[in-house]
């Protein structure tokens, strides 16, 4: 009996110590879960990188004197065609855009890069500006004078005098710059004081048509009006861009995409500024466009490399140099040219006067051709039209022979010959190309045409032969160019 009633009593504190070991587990807090490792890069803190640059961000005001004979609105965007739909959208900082009589003002930031006070901003901040005041973190209010700007790339220096040295900022590398990398941009908008934003580094080489020569580095830290022209840092606290422009709704602000000009393009053109007050550009003397798949089909090229020239200036550099209409330019002084804007840059960093090497593909050969760059300067030309009979359907052209009245009439030079185009059928092949009443076609797939019969004849044996496009080499308006035409599609085959 004693026996059983201790087996009893044992089984009981079995199962006793069971429960309160289930008991004890069910009570007991949860294993925790396996740590995740801290992303790499993320600041702790962006203090100490403001702390030490925020002095140098300053405010600039000017003012224009204005009246109801000079009421007029000042620019807020780039200057896009007026159909373009990126006129709501491409704002720049700074600028009022509604018509203001008496004084003018416009607000915008900018930054000290020399303890002298240099400061460098953008020129839509301080354009027309008869009176430029610039306020420093302190609160101090110093008159500034304009050393010089560039219109291209909307850069400005200033500079103003006092009594110590200043607080300054360095350049960054902006090409060093990927994205995904953090930005700050700092700004004194309003004369509010400096205000600070963070984000990344969105994207590269941005072009929002601007000027020949955008490359803005697209960012998402927020950026707002009156911050134009003020610095936008790296982590290590260096000025790797000038913000300028943001995408926004119209009359409204910051949707979070911002552009800034890199410190790569600015800082050379600051640097000229500084030493004499404007930026010369040396200029080719063409107008060149990508290769397309009907500009290679029309120019039997096997590479998407280069800039085709599409019209030469009489008398420019180019044209005494022996460039024509049609040549694919590959290489300048030894650089390779992949897209136009590679063309765009190298030519407008060459010394005027400096002779170069340009290499071209010609009827599909490499030519090595001299060229002594000149200086850019404002240059332009004057489109002209017209309408009038005979037919080439196919094609959506009509071609009458080139006459004297015809040459007066466009104010053509008398040398010219070739078939005058007197209509262009709206949609048609030729009108998607680019073809235009009044222009004259002198080549065919580099053969001269003199007459409609020659030009119809050539384009048609192009389309036997299985081209889908044909080069053209026309006169427009005394100047000539360039033009792969595509061809109707499903002929002869």
């Amino acid at each position: 009996m004693m026996d059983g009633e201790a087996v009893l009593k044992g089984a009981r504190r079995a199962v006793l110590g069971l429960l309160l070991a289930v008991g004890a587990g069910a009570a007991a807090p949860p294993e925790p879960p396996a740590s995740h490792p801290q992303p790499q890069g993320l600041p702790g803190s962006f203090a100490p990188l403001i702390e030490r640059v925020k002095p140098a961000v300053v405010n600039i005001a000017t003012t224009e004197l204005g009246n109801s004979a000079n009421q007029r609105e000042l620019p807020q965007i780039p200057s896009f065609p007026p159909d373009s739909p990126l006129r709501d959208f491409f704002q720049l900082f700074g600028v009022p855009s509604t018509p203001q009589l008496g004084p003018l003002t416009a607000l915008g930031s900018g930054f000290i890069i020399d303890p002298s006070g240099f400061i460098v901003t953008n020129n839509h901040v301080i354009r027309n500006g008869t009176r430029i005041a610039v306020t420093l973190q302190d609160g101090t209010t110093l008159e500034a004078k304009a050393v010089g700007h560039d219109d291209l790339t909307d850069l400005a220096l200033l500079r103003v005098s006092a009594d110590h040295p200043l607080p300054h900022v360095e350049w960054g590398d902006s090409g060093k710059a990927a994205v995904g990398d953090w930005v700050v941009c700092v700004g004194n908008p309003f004369g509010l004081g400096g205000t600070v934003t963070a984000g990344i580094l969105s994207a590269r080489g941005r072009n929002i048509r601007q000027d020949p020569y955008d490359e803005f580095l697209q960012i998402d830290a927020p950026i707002n009006q009156g911050n134009s022209g003020g610095p936008t840092f790296d982590e290590a606290g260096n000025v790797i861009g000038i913000n300028t422009a943001i995408l926004s709704p119209a009359g409204g602000g910051s949707i979070g995409i911002g552009f800034a000009i890199p410190s790569a393009l600015a800082k050379p053109v600051v640097e000229e500024l500084k030493r004499s007050g404007k930026v010369t550009r040396g200029w080719l003397g063409v107008t060149a466009e990508g290769i397309t798949p009907a500009t290679e089909d029309a120019l039997g090229v096997q590479s998407t490399n280069g800039a085709v020239v599409a019209s030469v200036t009489p008398d420019g550099p180019a044209a005494q140099a022996g460039i024509k209409p049609g040549d694919v330019i590959v290489k300048f002084e030894g650089n390779e040219i992949r897209h136009v804007r590679d063309l765009t840059w190298d030519v407008a960093n060459t010394p005027p006067g400096k002779t170069v090497r340009v290499a071209v593909l010609r009827d599909g050969k490499q030519e090595a051709l001299n060229v002594t760059v000149g200086e850019l300067s404002q240059r332009g030309a004057v489109a002209q039209a017209s309408t009038g009979g005979g037919a080439f359907p196919a094609v959506g052209l009509q071609l009458e022979t080139l006459d004297v009245a015809r040459q007066r009439g466009f104010d053509l030079p008398p040398r010219i010959r070739g078939a005058f185009v007197d209509h262009v059928v709206p949609g048609s092949p030729a009108d998607q190309s680019g073809v235009r009443p009044g222009d004259v076609i002198q080549q065919v797939n580099h053969t001269p045409v003199d007459t409609p019969r020659q030009a119809q004849e050539a384009i048609e044996a192009a389309e036997k032969n299985g081209k889908k496009a044909v080069a053209l080499n026309l006169n427009r308006d005394g100047q000539e160019e360039f033009l792969p035409m595509i061809l109707p599609s499903g002929r002869g085959s």
